[in-house]
């Protein structure tokens, strides 16, 4: 049987309001809050075991770990009816070295990545090659996951 492919994706958060080391504190997490239709079409595209680049906005503007979704798309509790989802995910492995957003609009291979292109959108998808770079770009060999 073939390994399932993973997707990959990347997703913000202001580290004032969720950062990185909550989540590792807590172990898991639900997604919630998306207000945007390109973002929440992302969260529906997510599967149990897709990654996901955990990035600091505002304050940092880095990419600071990888996080794993544990549960697919359900409906954003936080809505009020309307129809928005969310997904849990929970801390897959940190970075050794962050990398800012400034590194990611200069380094070759990541000049389509979409949290430069589209700056607005909280959750993007990211190739697996830009994956590689970023992941390259912060000293870090992916783990077995």
């Amino acid at each position: 049987m073939a390994a399932k492919k993973l997707a990959m994706f990347l997703m913000k958060s202001e580290p004032s309001t969720y950062p990185w080391s909550k989540l590792v504190a807590e172990g898991r997490a639900s997604w919630d809050g998306v207000r945007n239709y390109e973002a929440r079409n992302n969260l529906r595209a997510m599967k149990e075991g897709d990654l996901c680049l955990f990035y600091h906005s505002n304050d940092g503007k880095e990419i600071v770990g990888v996080a794993r979704v544990v549960k697919t798309a359900y409906a954003d509790p936080t809505a009020d009816g309307a129809d928005w989802s969310a997904v849990d995910i929970a801390p897959a492995f940190p970075l050794v070295a962050a990398v800012s957003l400034d590194v990611l609009r200069t380094a070759k291979g990541l000049e389509e990545v979409h949290v430069v292109k589209k700056p607005r959108i909280s959750v993007v998808s990211i190739t697996p090659a830009e994956f590689k770079v970023i992941l390259k770009l912060a000293k870090t060999v992916m783990p077995k996951v």
